[in-house]
This record gives C-alpha cells, structure tokens and sequence, in this order.
C-alpha cells in the first residue's frame, strides 16, 4: 500500500510539473529516464553488461524520424511503433549473436555490434550522415491531438513513460523477473534447476533494446531531430553512469540518475565550465561509486531499512 501511494504521489507531481519546469527539459529528462530503466532492466537484474545500447536508442530515433518526415500522412504513434518494432528486431540480432558470451566479453561483443551500426549510420542515405534527420514533424497523435504544443507532448512522452515503466516493474516483480534474479546471482544453480538461462537472457536483451528504442523514436518527436550522438558509444557510456549513479538493480535509481545528469549537463552547459562537462560528471561518478555503490535510491533504501523498519 505504501509503494502504491508513493507511486502515485509521483505521477501526480509528473502530472504538475510542465506548470513548474520548461516542458522540453522535462521530456528529455523523461526520455533518457526510460533509456536509463531499459539498459537497468538488462544490469540490475540480469546481470547483463552492454556497451552497446546506443544503437537502439539510435535506431528507434532514425526509423521513426525518416517515416515521419517522409510520409507526412503517417501519424507520429505510428512512426514511434514502427521505430520501436525495428530496435526490438535489431536487439534481437544483437541477443543471438551475444548472448552465449558472459563477462567484459559480453560487454565487448555489444560494443563490436554497436559500433557496425554507428558507421551504416554515418554512411547511410536515409540518416543524413553527419548531419542528421532535421525538421521531423511532431504531426497530431491519432490524427487528433496536436502536438506541436509543448503540453500536449509533454503529457503524450509521460504517458510513454508510465508505460515503460509499468512495464519494467511488472516485468520485475513477474515469475520470469525472479527467473532472472537468480541467474544473475547463480547461473549454474539456475541451469541446475532446468532453467534455459539463454532464452531468458535473450528475452531481457530483447524487451531491453525495445524500450530503449521507444526512448529514441519518443526523443526524435520532441526534439524533432535524429542524430549521430544518439548512435555513439558515449552515449552507451552515458545511460551506464546514469544506472549506476541513481542505484542499480532498482526500479527509481535509473530515473533518478538520468535527471541528475540531465540537469548537470543543462546546467553546466550554460555556464563557463561548459567545455569540462564530462570531467565533472566523471568525478560524480567516481565519488559516487566509492561513498555509497548502491547508488543515490539504494542507499536512500537501505537507510530507510534500517531506520524504519
């Protein structure tokens, strides 16, 4: 009942906020917050490190942005379907052609793979190369609702955001979520128990690379651009420090980090230590990591654990 009343505590001030905060900054916080939760799915509770889920934010983004902007008819929750389905097929590749790898090789191979895609980006006809898809129209979602206010999408992007969400938590706390948290404490026990530790691992790696490919093609709608910083490897490097700073292995620690470094980089991007934003935000990381490992939401836990329970 609590968890209950603190999460809806939360969509109401999700519901409030575009009245308090600019609505854009909102829904970029919003977007690499369910970028952040997708890749957690994959680390915090299978146990599974990518270097390379850039290039399904990428991928979400570039397919939905060159439907859009070549179909003016087609409506943007379709582009954004469309883009999703496409990451999910581009994960599932990725899963068969790693999943059999465990460790720093796992990490490595979804680099490799990664990388592959970054440079079909940079050469292919459809993604502008270097400079991008420019001008995607937001269009009127259902053919109804405009979205070229920025209260209309704002509210459209948390409502894809509550889904993924909800979907992860569910994910989490399903028969299949527990599944997964014992292959990543013991996998040879889970084998012994007759689990294909595989299969289970490939359906993370998919349902992961989906929803980090919904955060990409829901980005390209509200910035209206698809570009190559969504498709590169620092950006894999990015949603790592935003898992790892708010808490992995839990539900909110990935949402908490991506606004902490989403503001840092609004904020210090304005001011004249905009040129040591990545300095900053590594020293963060490294102070984080050696106060309290459990991150920003698992140390507020486990302080709470032990105050109030």
């Amino acid at each position: 009942m609590r968890r209950n009343m603190f999460y809806l505590a939360l969509v109401a001030i999700g519901l409030v906020a575009p009245f308090v905060a600019y609505p854009v900054f909102l829904m970029k916080v919003l977007c690499f917050a369910l970028f952040a939760s997708a890749f957690n799915l994959l680390l915090g509770y299978a146990g599974l490190l990518s270097f390379g889920h850039a290039a399904f934010l990428a991928t979400g983004g570039y397919i939905t942005g060159y439907l859009l902007a070549s179909y003016p008819g087609l409506t943007p929750e379709l582009g954004i379907i469309a883009g999703t389905l496409v990451a999910t097929a581009l994960g599932a590749v990725f899963g068969v052609l790693s999943i059999r790898r465990q460790g720093i090789y796992f990490a490595m191979v979804t680099l490799a793979l990664a990388q592959l895609v970054f440079f079909v980006y940079i050469q292919a006809p459809f993604t502008g190369g270097e400079d991008g898809l420019h001008g995607v129209p937001r269009g009127a979602l259902f053919g109804v609702i405009d979205l070229s206010s920025n209260l209309a999408m704002y509210y459209f992007v948390f409502a894809v955001f509550l889904f993924g969400f909800a979907l992860i938590q569910r994910t989490v706390h399903s028969p299949y979520g527990q599944v997964l948290k014992a292959i990543r404490e013991n996998e040879p026990r889970a084998v012994s128990l007759g689990y294909n530790t595989d299969a289970y691992k490939l359906m993370a790696f998919v349902l992961s690379a989906a929803l980090a490919g919904l955060a990409g093609s829901t980005k390209t709608v509200v910035f209206q651009l698809a570009s190559l910083t969504d498709a590169h490897w620092h950006m894999s490097g990015e949603v790592i420090l935003m898992t790892l700073l708010g808490g992995v292995g839990t539900l909110l620690g990935p949402i908490a980090g991506a606004g902490i470094v989403v503001s840092l980089q609004h904020v210090l991007g304005q001011s004249p230590l905009g040129n040591w934003v990545s300095v900053i935000l590594g020293i963060i990381f490294v102070v984080c990591v050696l106060s309290f490992r459990s991150g920003i939401i698992g140390e507020l836990a486990r302080m709470y654990n032990k105050n109030f329970k």
